[in-house]
């Protein structure tokens, strides 16, 4: 039985482990601290999701192929025909036309005019955006009113190459961006400098967070914040603050607070991966981790007759080789009550476990009751 205080780096999530270790066991200096406006969301300050309907055109063949995507044929002749285009009872065969849907986020406080980065992405069969122009579409809110309208050329991040006997690709070419693609045709009325109160909501919501931002706030204008639960904090709620609220979120956001957060451990089966938070503790309890691997390697080799010999023939010859390693030259581990994430760490890493058992261990510390954190699995 040994005690874990030896520190052995054995490979990449060891690295990993020991710069979580080192960089998440001490507390963050004042300094440090995350500002106001990086850890709350402000009241109705928030972009609006839009959505659209548009076809791109001038591909080069790598379009929708109409006779597969009927709703490409339909949305080009409604689409000729309010041009005065008459294609009724025609057969297209074009194959440089694709239906798109158009998305973007409408920040807060856009005015009309502002432009903003529009998404498009293919809705049919077609294979390639590269090249191709969105058509004027417009884009609409939840509410089914126009609020803007985007028009441009594509850009493509990726691409797609095919021969006969081989074919490359990179990145997603039916998807595109329009840089500055949609123009704001109605804004979002709220009026920010007219309201009374106001209030900021944690991303990550903790008691004791919500109380050190508005220790912080009541520090700088006295009376201006109130804790309403774990995730709000008002303010000018209890008229303590007779100012303007535009002027007095400017004068807090950038606030230092040094933020709170429960101990808890995500863990990522799928991708192997595990982040452990710096308020992890362990009690006192002792770990045995190893496993059983079994290695069969095959070598064949070949069997030739002797020089000059009648009716010899060569013959390939299996050879096997088996390994077997079951752990036995580990041994019982303990580690102390108390433990901080430094030292659990340097103790998993002397037990040299993988990603794999790393998992294991910590949800089997979970299910001791050693573990004094929350285990997230994504």
């Amino acid at each position: 039985m040994r005690t874990l205080s030896s520190f052995t780096a054995r490979g990449a999530l060891v690295a990993t482990a020991a710069m979580f270790g080192l960089g998440l066991g001490l507390a963050c200096p004042a300094a440090a601290a995350p500002r106001i406006k990086d850890i709350v969301d402000v009241e109705n300050v928030r972009g609006n999701q839009l959505v659209g309907y548009g076809l791109v055109v001038g591909l080069p063949g790598t379009g929708d192929r109409i006779r597969n995507v009927p709703f490409t044929e339909e949305t080009m002749q409604a689409m000729l025909e309010r041009m005065g285009v008459n294609i009724r009872g025609t057969q297209m065969r074009t194959q440089n036309v694709a239906a798109v849907s158009v998305t973007a986020t409408m920040p807060p406080f856009a005015r009309a005019g502002s432009k903003i980065d529009v998404q498009v992405s293919a809705l049919g069969d077609a294979t390639s955006l590269q090249g191709g122009t969105l058509i004027a579409s417009s884009l609409r809110a939840l509410d089914g009113e126009i609020y803007a309208v985007a028009q441009g050329p594509v850009a493509v991040s990726g691409f797609k190459a095919q021969g006969q006997a081989a074919s490359i690709s990179r990145g997603v070419s039916t998807s595109a961006r329009i840089a500055g693609g949609g123009i704001i045709e109605r804004e979002v009325p709220y009026a920010l400098k007219s309201a009374t109160s106001l209030k900021l909501a944690l991303k990550n919501p903790d008691f004791t967070t919500a109380h050190r931002i508005a220790d912080a706030i009541n520090g700088r204008v006295p009376g201006a914040a109130e804790v309403l639960d774990p995730s709000t904090v008002e303010l000018g709620g209890q008229g303590g603050y007779a100012g303007s609220l535009v002027e007095l979120v400017a004068r807090i956001e950038n606030l230092p607070v040094e933020v709170d957060t429960p101990a808890r451990i995500v863990i990522n089966e799928a991708a192997g991966t595990v982040v452990m938070g710096a308020d992890v503790r362990v009690s006192p309890v002792a770990i045995a981790q190893g496993g059983l691997t079994i290695s069969v390697s095959e070598t064949p080799v070949a069997s030739q007759p002797e020089p000059f010999s009648k009716g010899g023939e060569t013959v390939v010859l299996p050879r096997t080789s088996i390994d077997v390693d079951d752990g036995s030259g580990r041994s019982l581990a303990v580690l102390d009550g108390g433990t901080s994430l430094r030292t659990l760490v340097s103790g998993l890493n002397a037990l040299g476990v993988s990603p794999r058992d790393l998992i294991t261990i910590l949800q089997a510390l979970k299910g001791a009751g050693a573990l004094q954190a929350d285990i997230e699995v994504q």
